[in-house]
Order: C-alpha cells, then sequence, then structure tokens
C-alpha cells in the first residue's frame, strides 16, 4: 500500500542490506520474505499473503502494519472533520475512483450539465485531483461549475488534509455555501471529488465523503473488479461508462458485474455513456436520492459506524 511502500517515509525498521537464506543481496535492504506465498504449481509470487497484505522492503508485517493504522488514523481524524464540515454547509461529498482514461472528467461535464435541467436547485463543486496540470479543473469550471484543482506530486491519491484544504479554497472563491443548522428538506449540494486514477491507493483513504463511486470503462476489461478487489469492495456504487462503444468490444457485461459483485455483493451497478447520454437519467436518479436530507443522514451515519468497526479492527490486530 502507498501508505509504507514510497508515498511516506519508512521510518525505523529498514536496514541497509536486502538478503535471503541462499546468501544473495539486492535493494539495499535485508529482510526475509516470509510472508511470500510461492504456488507449488507455477511458482507464482504472492507478496500480499501476510499480515499487512503488502510487501515493504526493510520492514516487517508487524512494524508494516502499525504504521498504516498510525497514517491512516490520523487520515480518518481529518476526514470526519470533513464529514462534520460537509454536514454542516449541506453538502454531500461523493468520492470518484477509477484508473486514468476510465472517463471520469467526461461524466462530471456531463452531470453537471444534466443536473442544470433537472434539478437546478442542486449546486455542483469538483474537487479535481491528478498528479500535475490543471486541465480537468479548467474542463469542469468551463461548465460554470466551481472547481478547485489538487496536484499529488509524485503521490498517487488525495487523502483526507489535502481536500480539506481545497474545500476551503472553494468557499474562498465562491459564495454560494453558506452553514446550514437543518436542511429544512432542501437537498443537498454535492460535491465531486474525483480522485487521482489508479485502482489502488485510492480504496484506503476516507476523505470524508459520504460514498465511493467506481467509474469502470468497458475498454477496461471486464476482470479488473477481481484484479483490484479493494477498490470494488470499498465503493457503493460502479458505474459501467462508454457502453457506446459495447459493439466494438469483446467486454462482457454479466461478467463483470458478477466479479465486482463476487468482491461486493451489495455493490450498485450503473450502466452509462456520458458522451451518448445512455444511461444518464438513472445516474442522476441515484444522485438526487442521496442528496436527498434524509438519505444523507443515514449514510453519514452508516459510513462513521463502518469506520468506527474498521478502526476497531485495527486496534485489535495490533494487540494480537
Amino acid at each position: 500500500m502507498c501508505v509504507v511502500c514510497g508515498c511516506a517515509d519508512a521510518g525505523e525498521g529498514t536496514t541497509k542490506a536486502h538478503g535471503h537464506d541462499d546468501g544473495h543481496v539486492h535493494g539495499g535492504h535485508s529482510h526475509a520474505h516470509d510472508h511470500v506465498h510461492v504456488d507449488p504449481q507455477h511458482g507464482d509470487l504472492h507478496f500480499g499473503a501476510g499480515a499487512a497484505r503488502v510487501s515493504v522492503p526493510g520492514m516487517s508485517q508487524a512494524r508494516t502494519v502499525k504504521l498504516e493504522a498510525d497514517i491512516l488514523g490520523e487520515n480518518s481524524r481529518i476526514a470526519q472533520q470533513n464529514r462534520r464540515h460537509f454536514e454542516s454547509h449541506g453538502v454531500m461529498a461523493l468520492n470518484l475512483l477509477s484508473s486514468p482514461g476510465s472517463g471520469k472528467t467526461t461524466l462530471l461535464c456531463a452531470t453537471i450539465e444534466a443536473l442544470k435541467r433537472r434539478a437546478p436547485e442542486v449546486s455542483t463543486s469538483v474537487i479535481e485531483g491528478d498528479q500535475q496540470t490543471s486541465f480537468d479543473a479548467d474542463r469542469i469550471r468551463a461548465t460554470g461549475a466551481p472547481a478547485i484543482q489538487v496536484n499529488t506530486g509524485k503521490g498517487c491519491h488525495l487523502d483526507a488534509p489535502m481536500v480539506a484544504e481545497a474545500f476551503a479554497q472553494l468557499h474562498d472563491h465562491t459564495h454560494h455555501h453558506h452553514h446550514r443548522d437543518g436542511h429544512g428538506g432542501q437537498r443537498a449540494d454535492i460535491l465531486f471529488i474525483e480522485n487521482v486514477g489508479n485502482l489502488v491507493c485510492p480504496a484506503l483513504w476516507d476523505l470524508g465523503e459520504a460514498a465511493k463511486v467506481v467509474v469502470l470503462s468497458v475498454t477496461e476489461g471486464e476482470d479488473k473488479p477481481l484484479k483490484y478487489p479493494d477498490m470494488f469492495a470499498a465503493a457503493e456504487l460502479m458505474v459501467l461508462n462508454k457502453i457506446d462503444l459495447l459493439p466494438h468490444l469483446s467486454f462482457d457485461v454479466q461478467r463483470c458485474i458478477a466479479g465486482a459483485r463476487r468482491v461486493n455483493p451489495a455493490l450498485e451497478v450503473i450502466q452509462l455513456s456520458a458522451t451518448t447520454g445512455e444511461g444518464m437519467d438513472a445516474w442522476l436518479s441515484w444522485l438526487l436520492e442521496r442528496s436527498k436530507p434524509e438519505d444523507a443522514q443515514a449514510a453519514l451515519r452508516a459510513r462513521v459506524a463502518e469506520l468506527e468497526a474498521a478502526l476497531a479492527d485495527a486496534r485489535a490486530s495490533l494487540k494480537a
């Protein structure tokens, strides 16, 4: 996981030579890969078989688990602050996740324009995450919706502190947000957080969102949910995008959905084309249903309970 494999300092636990029982040394670190599972038939290697589910040169599994828990724990604390801040402003935040090129930004531009027609009372804003450039934020701003670009440099995902700062910038540059003591039956405004294109690291980082939405395009292959299970397990909705291209591909839609629900049986699925508009009504209905005050509150309570349970599991694993 990127918490411990390069986006953060390895810290204590690193050593200077990487050796194995056969005496060879490589990579400048030393440790035994006792957590590696070797397939007896083909010799395939699975480095995610240990307690940490990741291999970090020079770091034990126990140290990796502790470091991950410490970093994610601090991130989760700020994510909870974000969640309360969003709620106080009457905002429903959605974390959009995908690999690069899935069509997230095109989907957001189409969504913003469609919501203007279908639900003009709902305000939208966007936090854009990329390693470099403001290309995507510029595309969003061209629709008239406020957007803040967050460039992560070498970072492969957004985190809760980045989102907190970006949300503050949105307030500095727009004037339609205001604190609310209660929704009074009014729909929540929608904040779309378009994460860095990556089907691995962003899955584990809570940003304070009401839900994670994973966007998968049919050009990527139907096996992605099984290859990258953490992302699809963390999501509440999978948007299967670019379905207008299906006649030109050998993509098996039902196999893809079956694989995704094998990972996450409760996963909702919407099939659409952001380019042609096919399926967009279902996506808009999902957004507007979720933005109802009672649904937003219920989702918030459910997410808090989920995070508290995950934190309790992490603490228990550290004591074991």
